[in-house]
C-alpha cells in the first residue's frame, strides 16, 4: 500500500504500472479498495500488462480522514487527485454503486483524460431517488441518519452534509456529455439499486457505443465468479476499444 498526500488529503492507494489506457476503479458507499471486484480486476490487469489504480477515499478503509465529514465532492476530488498526479494518460473509469455516481461526476470534470467507462449496479443521484420522505426530514432534522446494512456489521451512516452534497451533483438530469465506450452491468435482483436506473443512464449517455448488460439473477454486489468474468469481458471491451 502507497499512500499520497495531495490536496490537504492522505489518500491510500495501489497503483500497477502498464500500458495505458490506466483502469481506474471506484468504490462503493463506505466501501474500500480491497473487495472482491477491485482485486480481481487488478490480478486481471496485471496478467494483460495494463496500468491500474485503485483507492480509499478520505475517511474509507486505510485512508485517513473521519468518515462522517465526507461529501460526494470531497470524495469525488480524492479521485480527480488520484487521477491527475498519478496518470499521465487516458483512463477508463470502473464505478461499481455510488463509484457509478463518482465515475460520471470524473468524466465530467476531466473529458480530456477519461475516454471509457463501466459501471457496475451503478447508482448516480441516489441522495434523490434512493431516501423516503421521512428519511429526507430526518436527515434534514439531526444531521445525520443510521441504517442497517446487509453488508457489514455497522450501520450504514448518511450525513445531512453528504445527502446535500449528492443533491448539488444529480446528473440524471438530462443529457449527459460523454462519447466514449461504456458498458453498464446490473443485477435484476438487486435490492438497493433498481436495475432500470441503468436503462435511464444509458439513454441519458450521449454516445453511441453504450452497451447494457442485465443479469437476471445477479445481486447488487455482483460479486460471485460469474459476475466478476463478465466485468472482466467488459472491462476489456472498453479497453480494447479506446486503444490506438
Amino acid at each position: 500500500m502507497t499512500d499520497i498526500a495531495t490536496a490537504q488529503r492522505k489518500l491510500a492507494y495501489h497503483l500497477t504500472e502498464g500500458t495505458g489506457p490506466t483502469i481506474v476503479f471506484l468504490p462503493g458507499y463506505a466501501s474500500d479498495m480491497s473487495g472482491s471486484k477491485a482485486l480481481a480486476l487488478e490480478a486481471w490487469a496485471k496478467a494483460q500488462g495494463r496500468g491500474y489504480l485503485r483507492f480509499d477515499y478520505s475517511g474509507c478503509g486505510e485512508s485517513r480522514g473521519d468518515f462522517e465529514d465526507q461529501t460526494l465532492d470531497s470524495w469525488r476530488d480524492d479521485a480527480l487527485s488520484l487521477i491527475d498526479a498519478l496518470v499521465p494518460g487516458p483512463v477508463v473509469l470502473v464505478g461499481s454503486s455510488m463509484g457509478g455516481w463518482v465515475m460520471l461526476l470524473v468524466a465530467l470534470a476531466r473529458p480530456e483524460k477519461v475516454v471509457g467507462m463501466v459501471g457496475v449496479a451503478a447508482a448516480p443521484d441516489f441522495t434523490d431517488w434512493g431516501f423516503s420522505e421521512e428519511k429526507k426530514l430526518v436527515l434534514l432534522r439531526d444531521g445525520r441518519i443510521e441504517e442497517h446494512s446487509e453488508y457489514s456489521d455497522q450501520p450504514t451512516v448518511t450525513t445531512r452534509g453528504f445527502w446535500e452534497s449528492g443533491e448539488a451533483n444529480r446528473v440524471m438530469t438530462g443529457p449527459i456529455a460523454f462519447s466514449g465506450p461504456v458498458r453498464l452491468l446490473h443485477g435484476q435482483r438487486d435490492p438497493d439499486v433498481p436495475w432500470e436506473r441503468s436503462l435511464r443512464l444509458a439513454e441519458l449517455l450521449s454516445g453511441g457505443d453504450v452497451q447494457t448488460l442485465l443479469i437476471k439473477d445477479g445481486d447488487h454486489r455482483l460479486s460471485r465468479e460469474q459476475d466478476i468474468a463478465l466485468l472482466k469481458r467488459a472491462v476489456s471491451d472498453v479497453v480494447t476499444a479506446c486503444s490506438p
